[in-house]
């Protein structure tokens, strides 16, 4: 598969072929929502807590005696169905985390990229470089390639002149390549990648 290869003030600079087993799968949704849901299961922070009869702070004390009362038999006031008494089976810290292969893992990337490339959401750039490290230059440059909502994937190092500049533009994220993902690349419109991103994303997978 062949792309067109622009520059940040949308002028040509060639071309390059993208590798088909990488971008041109057939497009499996089934995968990629295995893979969002792995990612935002393991982001939970799993923190939430209620306190059962053993952790409420009330007295011990039996409520009545025993017998006489013409009332049903209790004994302290921590039960579940007493105000101020315990949450019968509440939530307890724990990790919500679900297991998925490393390949498969892999698998849902390669997919993911293949439905961006099969809806034609994907550009690719010379570099991501900003002279001036300012903002506003580079949503201008933005605008240009029509680019409101993406993704910016460079290689294995961000230029942080870049990276600052356009962390204030709303709807933009920059990522270096270890740092791509299913969940990001869905969540954008489009999804940008430099040369340097495209090879290496073919020499992991290759």
């Amino acid at each position: 598969m062949k792309a067109e290869v622009t520059s940040l003030d949308s002028g040509k600079a060639g071309d390059i072929e993208l590798a088909d087993e990488i971008f041109g799968l057939e497009v499996r949704s089934d995968l990629i929502h295995r893979m969002v849901r792995y990612q935002t299961l393991k982001r939970m922070a799993g923190t939430h807590h209620a306190q059962d009869r053993s952790e409420v702070a009330v007295t011990g004390k039996k409520m009545y005696k025993q017998k006489g009362t013409g009332g049903a038999r209790h004994g302290d006031k921590s039960a579940p169905q007493f105000r101020g008494g315990g949450k019968a089976f509440g939530p307890k810290p724990r990790s919500h985390a679900i297991d998925m292969p490393k390949k498969v893992r892999a698998l849902a990337l390669r997919h993911a990229l293949s439905s961006k490339a099969k809806a034609g959401e994907i550009i690719v750039i010379d570099k991501a470089t900003s002279s001036e490290g300012k903002t506003a230059a580079l949503k201008a440059q933005f605008a240009k390639l029509s680019l409101v909502n993406a993704l910016i994937i460079d290689g294995a190092d961000l230029e942080p002149t870049f990276a600052r500049a356009a962390r204030n533009i709303p709807n933009i994220d920059v990522l270096p390549i270890q740092g791509i993902n299913v969940y990001d690349i869905l969540r954008r419109k489009k999804l940008v990648l430099t040369r340097a991103a495209v090879a290496a994303l073919e020499a992991r997978f290759k």
